[in-house]
């Protein structure tokens, strides 16, 4: 009886000590083992066995990438503007050793890690900056870490600030500011608006002025033009008229020359009919443009009829073959 209870004690101890030296590690996780305080080795993933009397497991942790929720803060902007901001860092330790050796307790010196250097950025920056510039800071902070951390065996991936909140003092302020700015800009969007239109309805009105002057301008030299060819016309009208009369009295001229040639007794009735044509050819002659005086005896028409028809052949256009003598 003894001896199966010695046999059952026996089992169970050695039960106990092998399960004491098995270690599971899962995938993305590693362990520190230290033998009597001192660092032995690192453990990877999978099925792993120690000195379960010498070896102890001091610290395991995932070396996958972790997310840090940095609590909000109050800070103090370059022109004295209270603020209250608050991040998201993403870190993964790369070195696990150094993050349990280096440091106490990593995560909380991470946290106030990045509480100073928001502080000090937001610090640098004016409150319209700390607005326009969130990528800017972002990235400062992100090298800013990772340089900081390096000695940790830690990694930062990413730094975000989610919210920048002013105090609500200044937030009352900005939106008075941001009211008055936008009746500004819709008031130089009326005068501006008035002024295009202005200038528009002038740029109309002489637009329009400059074609009704060009109308009217068109209107006259048509008008003129118009006007000089009647009177071109009728010149030419009056001066063929002056031309046919002066042939009609040149041919009869001759007739009754040649007809006081073959009858000298007819002279005197002749004579008159000639002073009656003279006349009618001085009243022509004296419309022509090239009027002349002419003073002539109606007894000495044959004596004169040569110095008529130098002055008739004289008008315009007149056919001085009328003039000849016909054999």
């Amino acid at each position: 009886m003894y001896q199966f209870l010695l046999l059952l004690a026996l089992a169970f101890g050695g039960g106990t000590v092998v399960m004491k030296s098995i270690r599971i590690i899962n995938q993305g996780d590693e362990a520190l083992v230290e033998t009597l305080g001192s660092y032995k080795t690192k453990l990877g993933p999978g099925l792993k066995f120690i000195n379960p009397f010498l070896d102890n497991v001091v610290y395991k942790q995932t070396i996958r990438e972790k997310v840090l929720d940095i609590p909000p803060q109050q800070c103090i902007t370059r022109d004295n503007v209270s603020i209250t901001v608050d991040a998201v860092v993403y870190w993964r330790i790369v070195d696990l050793e150094k993050a349990y050796y280096k440091v106490e307790n990593l995560q909380s010196a991470m946290v106030n890690l990045v509480l100073t250097q928001i502080r000090s950025e937001m610090g640098q920056l004016e409150l319209d900056q700390t607005f326009t510039a969130r990528t800017q800071i972002n990235e400062i902070l992100l090298r800013e870490l990772d340089i900081s951390t390096d000695p940790w065996g830690v990694k930062v991936t990413r730094v975000e600030l989610r919210d920048i909140v002013p105090s609500k003092a200044v937030q009352e302020s900005m939106e008075l500011q941001m009211s008055a700015e936008r009746r500004k800009r819709a008031a130089i969007l009326t005068s501006e608006g008035d002024r295009e239109s202005a200038v528009n309805s002038a740029r109309g009105k002489a637009d329009a002025q400059i074609l009704d002057a060009e109308a009217r301008q068109k209107a006259v030299i048509l008008q003129a033009e118009a006007e000089q060819k009647a009177l071109i016309l009728r010149a030419q009208a009056e001066r063929q008229q002056q031309v046919l009369k002066a042939q009609a009295i040149a041919e009869s001229a001759e007739i009754i020359s040649q007809r006081m040639k073959a009858n000298p007794e007819a002279n005197k009735a002749i004579e008159v009919l000639m002073a009656l044509g003279y006349l009618d050819m001085a009243t022509i002659i004296g419309k022509s443009d090239s009027s002349k005086v002419m003073f002539m005896d109606p007894r000495n028409i044959p004596a004169t009829f040569e110095g008529m028809r130098s002055i008739v052949s004289d008008l315009p256009n007149a056919s001085h073959s009328l003039f000849e003598k016909k054999e």
